[in-house]
C-alpha cells in the first residue's frame, strides 16, 4: 500500500513539473528532484492514510509476543516440575 501511495505520488508530482505547475530541477536531475518530492509527499500521506492497517499490524505482533511469553512461562513451570 506503501509503494501504491508513493507510486501515486510520483505520477502527480511528475505530471504538475511537466505541467510547469512545479518548478524542474536543474539540468538532468529533473527525475531525482520528481522522486525527492515524491518521497517528501508520500511519507505524511502514508503515515495519515495506513493508520489503521499500522494499528492492525501491531495488534497482531503484541498478541504474538504475548502468546510467545505465555508459552515460554508455561515451557518453564514444566521443566522446574519435572526437576523437582
Amino acid at each position: 500500500m506503501r509503494l501504491g501511495i508513493f507510486a501515486a505520488s510520483f505520477f502527480a508530482i511528475w505530471g504538475l513539473v511537466y505541467a510547469g505547475v512545479l518548478p524542474r530541477g536543474l539540468g538532468g536531475s529533473n527525475l531525482l528532484w520528481v522522486l525527492v518530492l515524491a518521497i517528501v509527499v508520500s511519507a505524511p500521506l502514508s503515515f495519515v492514510l495506513l493508520r489503521k492497517q499500522r494499528d492492525e499490524m501491531s495488534e497482531q505482533i503484541v498478541d504474538r509476543v504475548d502468546r510467545a511469553k505465555t508459552k515460554l512461562a508455561e515451557s518453564r513451570t514444566m521443566e522446574d516440575g519435572v526437576q523437582l
